[in-house]
């Protein structure tokens, strides 16, 4: 299939105005699913079982079989929305939404509509050079997941093209927080860095608040991120010029490119509810699916944008659809036109009864929440002893969790930072994968030590970690079964120096009439004849003994 055309990101810019809107679902961590006794596989520490074995009839939509309510998921749930300081309704409802899809057998997801159990809410995220944006959330509601469709035969692993498709059921039923979005204003260039700091900001919240493993790569949290562009509003344009695009591009590129230029300038903090421009229609909107990963989030709305920019641009119309989002190609394809609410035909659950949690227990779970996001950087920031920009860089890659953890399995604060903004950094980047899927911070902190302890010089940590990487164990398991620790018998070393040294016998003369840099071809040589298992620093100091010696 050929690539969409693509505007210039900065040209599209200049033409439309972007608006976001994200809907992130949280899997909660409880023992038992949503409305069953199943066992929930996002529960923490569960082990993958085999296909459709954590199922009850409900789970399987079977005649006869009636839910009820977790009570764990409903105060989980609860604690999100004050968290992200919503309302909580002293009333709430479930509703069904009625669908057919295979992973759903009822044929309807058991969900909130216009009854939320949170409403009304703001969260701040903060942006890689310190400004903020204030998220507006609509609400957060209940609800079960789906199951898991596996398509088989095709080549991307997608229905496209698959012979056909496999459903395991484990997942139906999993307690859900759907946290929702109002419009996003204000986000102009920065859009894309907006969205991966808000589901970086929410990730870090539901871990904080124990409700969620939040591991993107599991699906315990993924985000469907809406965008929609419309035209720049001109000063002094009529509201009909302003709503086509001919009339913006007109308007703003052509008369006012400099103006435009000044308006796209994001200040130190966005009210993101305000709409800057509410006499100029939104635009159509689509809705980029299940994306999983800090990176793809960014990376599908700046795709989004420079797509809807070349086909309005063009005269076109944007299509109100879902879409997928391709990893491998950085590209977003079509999915299903975009059902609105009407579509669904919710009516009330009638097999459950309002959830009314008491004025007691939702200000027992208020006093019972972790600190706010931004008081929790400033307190790591200042245990940590870092700097703003380290610290900013620590918070931008979203490894804030990672390091914290790492630090309090026993590593010191510098060197977590130093291998997880560094090396794993990389080797994450090289692989298209999130750091956090390919190590974990206690086998950080155990890598960490061993370098430390002088068993590992970096050289030697680094190999290690691919092999931890690689899934041959952990790091102690790894140096033992690659035979990677350092050589730390002095006998061994100076039989190495020794033999060096015959063979450059003018050394030991420069290092006497103190040319000291001269030992540095002695110590290469010892490093080789090692295999890179010695300690630099210990060599250097016993050539230099060996030079006084003689």
């Amino acid at each position: 299939m050929a690539k969409p055309d693509l505007m210039d990101f900065d040209k599209a810019l200049e033409l439309f105005e972007p608006v976001l809107g994200f809907e992130v679902h949280v899997e909660l961590s409880t023992a038992t699913k949503m409305f069953t006794d199943a066992p929930n596989p996002a529960a923490p520490g569960a082990v993958a079982a085999g296909p459709n074995t954590q199922i009850t009839p409900l789970c399987l939509g079977l005649p006869g079989s009636l839910p009820v309510v977790n009570e764990k998921a409903v105060e989980y749930s609860i604690s999100l929305g004050l968290a992200l300081g919503c309302r909580i309704a002293p009333s709430s409802r479930f509703a069904r939404k009625q669908y057919f899809y295979p992973d759903l057998p009822k044929n309807y997801q058991i969900s909130q509509y216009d009854e939320p159990i949170a409403f009304e809410g703001s969260v701040e995220v903060e942006l890689e050079d310190g400004s903020a944006f204030t998220i507006p959330i609509e609400r957060a509601h209940m609800e079960e997941d789906a199951g898991k469709l596996t398509h088989v035969g095709g080549t991307t692993g997608r229905i496209q093209g698959a012979e056909y498709s496999l459903v395991d059921y484990n997942r139906a039923g999993v307690p859900l927080v759907e946290i929702v979005t109002k419009p996003i204003f204000g986000a102009e260039h920065r859009a894309p860095e907006v969205a991966k700091a808000y589901v970086s900001t929410i990730r870090d919240m539901v871990r904080a608040l124990g409700i969620s493993e939040a591991r993107m790569e599991r699906g315990n949290l993924r985000c469907d991120a809406n965008v929609s562009l419309r035209p720049r509003a001109a000063a002094g344009a009529t509201t009909a010029a302003a709503t086509t695009a001919e009339g913006a591009a007109t308007q703003v590129v052509e008369e006012r490119r400099e103006a435009t230029r000044l308006e796209t300038t994001v200040p130190p903090h966005v009210d993101a509810s305000v709409d800057p421009h509410p006499e100029v229609k939104l635009g159509i909107r689509t809705e980029t699916k299940n994306v999983n990963s800090f990176r793809s989030v960014e990376r599908a709305v700046r795709y989004e944008i420079q797509r809807q920019a070349a086909i309005l641009a063009a005269g076109g119309t944007v299509t109100q659809e879902t879409r997928h989002w391709h990893e491998d190609r950085g590209v977003t394809s079509a999915g299903r036109p975009k059902s609105d609410a009407d579509d669904y035909r919710y009516f009330p659950e009638p097999d459950l009864l309002p959830i009314e949690p008491s004025a007691e227990l939702v200000e027992q779970l208020r006093a019972a929440l972790p600190e706010a996001p931004a008081v929790r950087r400033r307190r790591l920031q200042e245990a940590w002893g870092f700097t703003d920009l380290e610290f900013r860089d620590v918070n931008n890659a979203g490894l804030l969790v990672e390091v914290e953890e790492t630090v309090a399995a026993g590593a010191a604060p510098a060197q977590a930072r130093k291998w997880w903004t560094g090396e794993i950094a990389r080797i994450a980047n090289t692989r298209q994968a999130e750091p956090a899927e390919l190590v974990s911070p206690t086998d950080v902190s155990e890598l960490i030590a061993l370098v430390e302890s002088g068993d590992l010089t970096d050289r030697l940590a680094r190999q290690v970690l691919e092999g931890v990487i690689e899934g041959e164990g952990r790091p102690s398991e790894v140096v033992e079964k690659r035979g990677l620790k350092v050589v730390s018998d002095d006998g061994a070393l100076i039989a190495a120096i020794d033999e060096a040294l015959a063979a450059q016998p003018d050394v030991l003369e420069k290092i006497r009439d103190g040319k000291v840099q001269a030992a540095g071809a002695v110590i290469g040589a010892v490093m080789k004849a090692m295999k890179g298992q010695a300690d630099a620093a210990r060599v250097r100091e016993l050539v230099l003994e060996r030079a006084t010696e003689v």
